[in-house]
């Protein structure tokens, strides 16, 4: 499963998404999305359960916020946006957000979370390459992922939910969070590489003008990753590794 793929290795800087390409986080995020909707759609006596195909078209890549208020426009539910402050309890779409978050939280500190083989594997080569790494990540937790994960000092810049909301970037699809990664890493879009799983992450990469966009497929589909702007395609980051590497 692929299509052109660049040598990461001489590429002047490569900009990760994190949940879902460098960490199986996604499934816990997924996980926790679930358990939140049902119990929304529940109470609120919504009849079109919420399924996998519901976290790939509305969810998968925004600011939770954004996923929340998407997902709810889907079966035509407004509801107050609300504060960021609003207890999880609360019937806004920061209340739902943050009901999320806490269930995202329990499961990531009770289990923890360890990197794909093939994607630590991929940074391994890359860093002894001397290749620039950031990570651009709608998720407010990604500190936490990276620091449990133990993958936080392969990247010089780090773009998540909480610089996005400090400097008031515009949550994937669009090219905000992807300009802003390639800008602290000091390279131009057009000559790096993005690595995303997400349809509205791989949107907002090729929205940014990134030369190269590899998108990893974890359920999303590769006709909708091409039609975002995915220019290659794999199932695994091992697929990027040089033959040197495999060896």
């Amino acid at each position: 499963m692929s299509d052109a793929l660049p040598d990461l290795h001489r590429a002047p800087g490569v900009l990760f998404d994190l949940d879902g390409v460098l960490t199986p986080t996604a499934e816990v995020h997924m996980r926790a999305w679930q358990k939140v909707f049902d119990e929304v759609f529940a109470r609120w006596g919504i009849d079109q359960a919420y399924t996998d195909a519901d976290y790939f078209a509305y969810v998968d890549g925004k600011k939770r916020y954004d996923g929340v208020a998407s997902l709810l426009h889907s079966r035509n539910v407004e509801i107050p946006w609300g504060e960021v402050t609003d207890s999880p309890d609360a019937e806004t779409v920061c209340g739902v957000g943050n009901r999320k978050n806490d269930a995202f939280i329990s499961v990531l500190r009770s289990e923890g979370i360890a990197p794909y083989p093939g994607s630590l594997a991929l940074l391994e080569s890359l860093r002894e390459a001397g290749v620039p790494m950031g990570v651009v990540s709608s998720s407010k937790n990604a500190g936490e992922v990276l620091d449990t994960a133990g993958i936080r000092d392969f990247f010089a810049a780090v773009v998540d939910g909480l610089v996005a909301e400090r400097d008031h970037l515009a949550s994937k699809p669009a090219p905000d969070m992807f300009l802003e990664g390639a800008r602290m890493l000091g390279v131009d879009p057009a000559e790096a590489v993005a690595v995303e799983d997400a349809v509205s992450g791989v949107a907002s990469a090729a929205a940014a003008g990134y030369g190269s966009v590899i998108a990893v497929d974890r359920g999303a589909g590769p006709e909708a990753l091409r039609e975002a702007g995915a220019t290659g395609i794999v199932d695994d980051l091992a697929r990027l590794l040089t033959d040197a590497d495999k060896r």
